[in-house]
């Protein structure tokens, strides 16, 4: 285990990405960026945790920030819940904890939206806890290590992979990377499909004898298909937006009317388009319906592109209806 920990830690330190937010150990931009990681590449994902930190640099701002800025920061991430939980988390840490987040993965746990993962990140990157930190990349690397032909996705086998991670974690000296090495490990060489194993520092510890076929996974449920038709309801160059429910899909945000006015000038189809959700897909057309009077839900363009978080699952009908309000305009 001696060598297994070495072999790991000195390929991590020598080929690890520069990622800012695990090398300054803050365990504030640590828990921003990896809930920000959780469904999002982190190449994809760091312009945003760049914009949040820069408007956000603490867990008072985030905690005295209003909805609004919050979801407009988050925008684009998708998973808004996970947003309205830092919120609620930032809020817990300023009550109990004077602003910062607590150091062991027990406390952390009991924050809203800090899951087993995030806690362990926290814990043993930012405060040198030794614990373990097992993501989907570590479970990908595990499962292949000891050749584990059991379905990943279930509580069992996830608990079994945990307890041989836990069994080989370094001393509290060396978790911070041995951790970090394990995340990057899967993150770029381990990687799902055509493992890297030519460039793999532990390949001479893995059992795994056809390593691209693991982990196993059951098959996931074909998505539900909801059709849905919006209605998007423009005067001049303002548009009707309207604040969703505060349950269900997309809670609380922007989006469109999903009926028509009462009156239009003209309409115009737009494109439909199809988008999809972990499991739902919304099969959408969308009108847009010109109208010669307006009211307080009427928005213009920029003031949505500034300050309104749109959900993606409605951008590509804002943008279209962005060239066509904008070239009547020219015209």
């Amino acid at each position: 285990m001696k060598e297994f920990q070495k072999d790991l830690i000195d390929w991590y330190v020598k080929n690890h990405r520069p990622l800012e937010f695990r090398l300054k150990k803050n365990p504030y931009e640590i828990w921003i960026s990896e809930i920000m990681a959780q469904q999002t590449r982190i190449e994809a994902m760091l312009p945003y945790f760049k914009r949040w930190i820069k408007e956000l640099p603490d867990i008072h701002s985030v905690a005295n920030c209003d909805d609004e800025k919050l979801n407009k920061l988050w925008q684009g991430l998708g998973y808004y819940s996970r947003c309205k939980n830092i919120k609620k988390c930032a809020l817990e840490c300023v009550e109990k904890y004077n602003g910062k987040l607590p150091q062991t993965k027990e406390k952390l746990l009991k924050l809203s939206g800090i899951g087993p993962y995030t806690a362990g990140a926290i814990a043993s990157i930012a405060y040198g806890q030794r614990v373990s930190a097992v993501d989907g990349n570590v479970i990908r690397v595990f499962s292949r290590i000891y050749d584990i032909h059991e379905d990943v996705t279930k509580t069992s086998v996830k608990k079994k992979i945990e307890k041989l991670v836990d069994d080989s974690l370094p001393s509290k000296e060396e978790i911070s990377y041995y951790n970090q090495a394990l995340m990057e490990l899967g993150a770029l060489v381990c990687i799902p499909k055509n493992p890297r194993c030519e460039s793999c520092p532990i390949k001479k510890y893995c059992d795994a004898l056809d390593p691209a076929s693991l982990p196993l996974k059951a098959k996931k449920k074909a998505r539900k298909i909801e059709y849905k038709h919006l209605y998007i309801w423009v005067y001049k160059n303002k548009i009707h937006v309207v604040k969703r429910a505060d349950t269900g899909l997309l809670a609380g945000l922007y989006g469109f009317d999903e009926l028509k006015p009462e009156k239009s000038i003209e309409s115009i189809e737009l494109e439909p388009y199809v988008h999809i959700f972990s499991h739902i897909e919304w099969h959408m057309n969308a009108t847009l319906c010109i109208v010669d009077m307006e009211d307080k839900n009427y928005k213009e363009i920029e003031e949505i592109e500034e300050h309104i978080a749109l959900p993606s699952a409605f951008m590509p009908f804002f943008n279209q209806v962005k060239e066509i309000v904008y070239g009547k305009s020219r015209n």
